[in-house]
C-alpha cells in the first residue's frame, strides 16, 4: 500500500490524533457518493476492523479498509488552506475523473 502525506497533511493528521490520544489512527478511504461514484473519507479510527490494513507514514497510523485500498493505493493526501478554508487534497493515480465541485470521482 503505497500513500504518501506532504508535511502539511501529516501536521494536520497529527493534531487530530493529538486532541483523541486513543484514536487507533487515521481513517482514509472511500465512500460511495456523489455525482461521480466515490467521496474521499478522512476521519479518527476508534479502532481497527478485521478487515482494515495499518500502515504508518511519517508518524501517522493510517486505517483503510479492505474494499478502499485498491482506489487509493497511491494516493498522496495534502493539507491546503484557501482563504477562510481549508481542505484534504489528494491527487489519486487510479482516478479517472472528478465530478465539477470536486467533491467525488471515478475511476475505471
Amino acid at each position: 500500500m503505497n500513500i504518501q502525506l506532504t508535511s502539511a497533511a501529516r501536521t494536520r493528521m497529527q493534531q487530530f490524533l493529538s486532541a483523541n490520544p486513543q484514536a487507533a489512527g487515521v481513517r482514509f478511504g472511500v465512500r460511495k457518493t456523489g455525482c461521480s461514484g466515490y467521496a474521499y473519507v478522512v476521519d479518527i479510527a476508534d479502532r481497527v476492523a478485521a478487515n482494515d490494513q495499518v500502515i504508518e507514514r511519517d508518524g501517522v497510523k493510517l486505517v483503510i479498509d479492505d474494499k478502499s485500498a485498491a482506489l487509493v493505493d497511491g494516493t498522496e493526501i495534502d493539507f491546503a488552506r484557501q482563504g477562510l478554508n481549508s481542505a484534504f487534497v489528494f491527487r489519486n493515480p487510479n482516478s479517472t475523473g472528478e465530478c465539477g465541485c470536486g467533491e467525488s470521482f471515478t475511476v475505471s
